[in-house]
C-alpha cells in the first residue's frame, strides 16, 4: 500500500491525515460555497523529506476529485503542489 492511500479524511475534526509510525502529518480544510478549501498543511520535522506531504497531498486531492468537489488551494504548499502537478490543475474552482 503506498502512502497516499494511506490518507484518511478525518470529517469530525476537518482535516486529511496521514500517519506513518506515531506521527501525523495533516491538512486541514473546511467548506466554502460548496468548495473544500484546503488551509493549513503540517508535516512533524521527522516525517520531513520522505514524500509524506506530497503524499498527503495526493491522497486528500485524490477523495476530493472523487467526491466531485473544487478545491481553493488557501494553504501554500498546497497552491505550490498543484502547481507542479498538472493532472490536479482542474480541481482548482
Amino acid at each position: 500500500m503506498s502512502l497516499q492511500d494511506k490518507v484518511r479524511n478525518n470529517e469530525e475534526l476537518g482535516r486529511y491525515e496521514l500517519t506513518v509510525a506515531d506521527s501525523t502529518a495533516l491538512v486541514t480544510y473546511d467548506m466554502r460555497e460548496g468548495k473544500i478549501a484546503l488551509t493549513h498543511t503540517e508535516v512533524p520535522g521527522e516525517m520531513s523529506g520522505q514524500g509524506v506531504g506530497s503524499a498527503l497531498a495526493k491522497g486528500a486531492l485524490d477523495d476530493i476529485r472523487a467526491k466531485g468537489l473544487k478545491v481553493l488551494p488557501i494553504c501554500t504548499f498546497i497552491e505550490a503542489f498543484i502547481k507542479r502537478h498538472p493532472e490536479y490543475q482542474d480541481l482548482v474552482g
